[in-house]
């Protein structure tokens, strides 16, 4: 089980060409995403030096084994990925003691109550805590370095993640995380899948669902349970009773502390992590890999570079790779972490009071911001006067100015960028598609770097990455230099190579090592050759960026064989003004498509009121007639977006309530899950078929 090294050095030359020093940027780096331009005056005076896209370095074609083609990053001096960056940051490990060394004992993970400002710890106290106390404590534990050690850590995202991590990477464990999520028979599994004798809980509760599970004879390899908050003496005694010892964080601390030992790092081929994700399947999916792949830089007077200045804000699951990445780098230059109080519905009150400079986010959450910001435009002066300053900033990205100060800043702007902080100065989005609209309306309205990325957990969270001056949207990027991507035919779809169309494969160090205790399933996803097939359907645009364009993993046939992408009709219909979300279905018995979708709760009532429909969101969903009117604007939308007739739904229903995490309709990344909204929403499926045959 083959992990690869982490950075190769890079030295870039001295050039003058600003293009010259535009470079493809991976995911996992904050490290020189281009200069804010220094803008002083009216938006129509003197403009500041643009960084302009470059289009000509995006990428190179190169012959891989068999004469097909494949592109990579023209920041590579060969054909071969990076692999490291710097010659001292080899491994997880590594990241975090240069952190510490950079950081000059700065603050590193800072926590908040409701209404209190944050409290931090610095890099020394959370080396002191993960290194000498808990991973001393691992060890004196029976926890052997020399063989592959499995730690679970079954927490919402705070400090003691990251301290947990950071103690297991220290003497050469592999972390598992378990998305604070997931049901209780995706726990058992994931448990035996990866034989974890010791979870880490943050709350009492994960601690009695896994004692459940053991009293049930659910999972007897598991005998220690670490619990970070505080609880009672009856779960202590409960766990006599079934074999297992709970402990709490201080105990664990503390033992750590009586029983010092060195750390044991890693080597570079050493197993990380092993990252079991909820998918769209149903079923977790089981990953072996190495965390990072490679760093790369854009080295020119006008970078940004972070520093112990700059803040991340942590919400995303930390089980997930997109979030550990983002983190990883920012502690690899001994930047802050803060996380999130807990509950998403808090985020904006801990972004204002955290004011991040470093903000990862999912699409849906960006669909959300858009569509809140043209909700509190509330009268058509206010919706024109909002878009005519996008329309003006916009002509700015075009020529490569990223600015916040501009006078439509000050006057239209402001609040919004208020809203996050007033500090952010980068984003990064990835996970799913967002529409070109909403990215580029953010990209105005926000008035700083935003990077859009493609990937999979299975190549380390991403493979390409939109280029630094290149502020167009509808695309992914250019391959990072981690990576090199092919597009290889999926006939049945008629999506060739030899028209730059068909299913995107990668392959790089950032390509997992394999499915754990699966070999059927890795030789699905990586060929013999190491490509790892993604199931995606990508095109490769004239400029050398990468486009998604549909999805090969969900596609489906109708009854005449028509192949259906159910992914790509939901983002189309996501553009209807009324919907918030769209599920999709088709069966090969039947002739056409339907849907189920979920009325916006904060557009729903002025739309219908246009109609002429009054009515609470409730009755308003019920409206057979507003349906009607809805399923028109839908077919109209998909008709402007080129969907081809067989690819419209014919009827739909209305439901009222949001397909979420909590109710087990969106993995914690807020992707569809296809199997369960299929089974929820069985009964409505079989109604709308059967309506359609009367």
């Amino acid at each position: 089980m083959q992990a690869h090294e982490l950075f190769r050095h890079l030295r870039m030359p001295e050039l003058g060409d600003v293009r010259q020093y535009v470079r493809t940027l991976p995911t996992n780096t904050l490290m020189g995403f281009g200069a804010f331009a220094a803008l002083t005056t009216y938006w129509y005076a003197t403009r500041p030096k643009a960084l302009k896209p470059p289009c000509d370095l995006a990428m190179q074609s190169v012959e891989v084994e068999g004469g097909e083609h494949a592109r990579r990053s023209s920041l590579l001096n060969s054909d071969e990925p990076l692999i490291y960056y710097y010659d001292d940051v080899r491994t997880v490990y590594d990241i975090f003691q240069r952190g510490v060394q950079v950081s000059n004992n700065g603050p590193c993970l800072g926590v908040r109550k409701p209404n209190q400002p944050y409290e931090w710890i610095s890099y020394k106290e959370v080396s002191i805590l993960s290194n000498l106390c808990l991973g001393s404590a691992l060890l004196h534990r029976g926890f052997k370095p020399s063989h592959v050690q499995y730690i679970g850590i079954f927490s919402q995202n705070r400090p003691e993640w990251v301290i947990i991590e950071q103690g297991c990477y220290a003497f050469s464990m592999v972390v598992v995380p378990l998305y604070d999520t997931l049901g209780t028979e995706a726990i058992t599994y994931i448990v035996n899948k990866a034989d974890l004798s010791l979870v880490f809980c943050d709350k009492p509760d994960k601690a009695k669902l896994l004692l459940t599970s053991v009293e049930k004879g659910e999972t007897p390899i598991l005998n220690t349970i670490v619990i970070m908050e505080s609880f009672g003496m009856d779960l202590v005694e409960r766990g006599k009773k079934c074999g297992v010892e709970v402990f709490s964080m201080k105990e664990i601390e503390e033992l750590g502390r009586a029983h010092r030992q060195k750390p044991m790092p890693p080597k570079p081929e050493d197993l990380a992590v092993i990252c079991f994700t909820s998918g769209t399947t149903g079923t977790p999916h089981y990953i072996m890999q190495n965390l990072l792949s490679c760093m790369c830089k854009i080295n020119s007077e006008k970078t940004f570079m972070p520093s112990s200045d700059d803040v991340l804000i942590s919400f995303l699951p930390l089980a997930h790779m997109f979030e550990r990445v983002v983190e990883c780098v920012v502690l690899c230059h001994g930047a802050r972490i803060g996380f999130f109080q807990g509950d998403i519905r808090l985020l904006m009150d801990d972004l204002k009071t955290l004011q991040p400079t470093v903000f990862p986010v999912v699409p849906r959450l960006l669909n959300r911001m858009f569509d809140k910001i043209f909700g509190q435009a509330d009268t058509s002066l206010k919706r024109w006067m909002l878009d005519f300053a996008s329309k003006r900033k916009e002509a700015e990205l075009r020529s490569g100015i990223v600015r916040n100060n501009s006078f439509w800043d000050k006057v239209i702007f402001r609040k919004i960028q208020a809203s996050l902080g007033g500090k952010v100065r980068l984003m990064v989005t990835g996970a799913a598609p967002v529409s070109a609209s909403v990215l580029t309306f953010l990209r105005t309205a926000l008035g700083c770097q935003f990077y859009e990325g493609y990937g999979q957990t299975e190549c380390t969270a991403g493979c390409s990455l939109s280029l630094p001056g290149d502020w167009t949207a509808g695309h992914v990027g250019a391959p990072m230099p981690c990576s090199i991507i092919k597009l290889v035919d999926v006939q049945e779809m008629n999506y060739l190579a030899a028209k730059g169309e068909g299913e995107v494969c990668v392959k790089g160090p950032n390509v997992f090592c394999g499915y754990l205790k699966d070999p059927e399933k890795t030789a699905e996803a990586l060929d013999k050759d190491g490509w790892l097939h993604t199931g995606d359907i990508g095109k490769w645009l004239p400029n050398g960026t990468l486009k998604i364009i549909d999805r090969k993993k969900h596609i489906f046939k109708l009854a005449q064989g028509e192949y259906i992408a159910p992914e790509k009709i939901e983002n189309v219909y996501l553009r209807c003004e009324a919907l918030a979300q769209v599920f999709v279905h088709g069966e090969s018995l039947q002739a056409f498509l339907v849907a189920i979708v979920v009325p916006d709760p904060e557009t729903l009532r002025n739309w219908a009121k246009k109609k002429g429909f009054e009515g609470s969101y409730e009755e308003l969903c019920k409206n057979k007639d507003l349906k009607k009117h809805i399923l028109e604007d839908m077919v109209r939308i998909g008709k402007e977006s080129g969907l081809k007739s067989f690819e419209q739904v014919k009827d739909i229903v209305m439901h009222t309530e949001m397909f979420s995490i909590e109710n087990g309709l969106l993995t914690p990344t807020l992707k569809a899950k296809r199997p369960e909204l299929r089974k929820y929403f069985q009964s409505q499926i079989d109604e709308l078929y059967a309506n359609a045959k009367m």
